[in-house]
């Protein structure tokens, strides 16, 4: 062999071991970016699926209004909405559920429904354990509760059986010490015979005040379409929408809309004469089970006539 042909030889040995190398490199390179990408997918899958669907916020909101009695001024009202049960919700969250309600000594606590998530096989025990907890939660002047489109008549005895008042298209008048008057109005889902009519009967009684505070209760926030017109309230509590479960930060944008909050899917809208709050919801029953930039919450409402 010459020494042209040894050269060309180890040049060859050369070039083809810098080629190895490149590769090595390229494929160490694409291993670590699998890697990163698993680790990334499986924190963000752990983190919207374990951790953002269990950190229950308290989203604190004042409500004045001179139509409220002033012997009312200072009325703390808790509502919360959407447990779905047995689906991010088990019994450990109802502690902190019981915990951050109690705290805060509300005079009214009311559920915009949607107890059990429908997928969850519940026992008797856990049945129990439900009440149990629901029960202790402690209101000076009521627990009401409304049932949503996921609700069956089962869960009533739950409600019952817990101290909550199932307002059913009925109506509450709750006094205080000075024996004045607020009205509770309770409505069905969308999906189970709501009756407006019903509902807002007590503006159809011959002694009825006009000028009354009125909270109206209902499951699907879209229901308001056809109730602002035509039936006076002051307040509209409302579920269902989860804000969206997943929402584009900054911009606050809901990536997911269900059917009965097409329209209405924030947390809050000024309507006409009316305002629009709607719960976040505590639960998951979107296909997924995630929530994103959109945690749990409980909202507290604190109220003044000036």
């Amino acid at each position: 062999m010459t020494r042209e042909e040894r050269s060309e030889e180890m040049q060859k040995e050369i070039f083809d071991e810098d080629k190895r190398e490149k590769i090595k490199k390229i494929i160490k390179m694409i291993v670590k970016v699998f890697v990163i990408i698993a680790i990334l997918t499986g924190l963000f899958f752990t983190y919207t699926t374990y951790v953002s669907t269990t950190m229950i916020q308290v989203r604190e909101y004042r409500i004045t209004d001179e139509k409220l009695p002033a012997s009312f001024d200072g009325m703390k009202i808790i509502q919360f909405s959407d447990l779905h049960y047995g689906s991010t919700m088990f019994e450990e969250n109802l502690k902190t559920i019981k915990k951050k309600i109690n705290e805060r000594k509300p005079d009214i606590i009311i559920f915009t429904g949607d107890l059990i998530d429908p997928q969850y096989d519940i026992d008797e025990k856990q049945k129990e354990i439900l009440s149990k907890k629901l029960g202790e939660l402690k209101a000076t002047y009521g627990k009401y509760a409304i049932l949503g489109d996921e609700d069956d008549e089962s869960i009533i005895t739950i409600w019952n059986q817990s101290d909550f008042i199932v307002l059913r298209n009925e109506y509450d008048l709750i006094y205080d010490e000075k024996n004045d008057p607020i009205l509770l109005i309770g409505l069905e889902s969308l999906t189970n015979n709501q009756n407006l009519d019903t509902g807002f009967s007590y503006f159809k009684q011959e002694t009825y005040n006009s000028n009354i505070y009125t909270i109206t209760l209902v499951h699907e926030p879209d229901s308001v379409i056809k109730m602002i017109d035509n039936y006076p309230t002051d307040l509209i509590m409302a579920g269902h929408s989860h804000n969206g479960y997943i929402r584009i930060p900054f911009a606050n944008i809901p990536l997911e809309r269900k059917e009965g909050a097409k329209k209405y899917i924030n947390d809050y809208y000024h309507l006409k004469d009316s305002d629009l709050y709607i719960s976040s919801g505590l639960g998951t029953n979107n296909k997924t089970g995630i929530r994103l930039f959109c945690r749990p919450s409980i909202n507290f409402y604190r109220f003044s006539s000036k």
